[in-house]
């Protein structure tokens, strides 16, 4: 099975010497002179800064939190339209900073845009699944999906709210096969709960 591969355009393999040369030039720069340029690199390749977003945990306010899930969402699940039926690269960096995002919100007691967005991943990610030859990517979508699962589980929102959200996870599902089994046995649960 082929492996998944970050859509982001492919580095050369650098020279240890060129990484030598290149360490000494970065150790002469002053702090405030190397921050600005982490800063610009950032701001020009969204990569970049989910990367270093990652690397020293930054955490955003939850509109922040939200617009960045919603592009990480977009940048994970898009693709070539002419790569439709093969196995096509795609960005699963995007894909963690999604679930790390989902983590975030649920922390700081944003559940219920957590599952918002969870909604949005569904929809967007199983037409991707879809559009590709082998889904390579369900698990990683599976992934982000858990986190907002295990949060629901965990929590006792009402039950109405859960069964409908269930539903409406599953008519976003594309391919009807993602996180099938948890999101049955979560709607089973609050239904059961319900008619007590």
């Amino acid at each position: 099975m082929p492996q998944r591969q970050p859509k982001q355009r492919a580095l050369a393999k650098t020279q240890p010497q060129a990484m030598a040369e290149l360490r000494r030039a970065l150790s002469r720069r002053k702090k405030a002179e190397l921050v600005e340029v982490l800063l610009e690199l950032a701001q020009e390749d969204r990569g970049v800064l989910r990367q270093l977003t990652a690397r020293f945990d930054v955490t955003a306010a939850p509109d922040e939190l939200v617009a960045a899930t919603r592009q990480a969402i977009a940048d994970a699940t898009s693709f070539d339209q002419r790569d439709i039926n093969r196995n096509f690269t795609y960005d699963y960096q995007a894909y963690d900073a999604v679930k790390r995002n989902l983590g975030r919100l649920i922390a700081s007691g944003q559940l219920r845009l957590a599952m918002q967005l969870a909604l949005e991943l569904m929809k967007q990610g199983s037409y991707q699944v879809e559009m590709s030859d082998e889904g390579m990517m369900t698990e990683d979508i599976e992934d982000g999906l858990t986190v907002v699962l295990k949060a629901l589980e965990n929590c006792d929102p009402p039950a109405a709210e859960i069964i409908a959200w269930c539903t409406a996870m599953r008519a976003n599902d594309r391919v009807d096969f993602i996180a099938s089994k948890p999101l049955e046995a979560l709607r089973k649960r609050f239904q059961a709960a319900a008619s007590r």
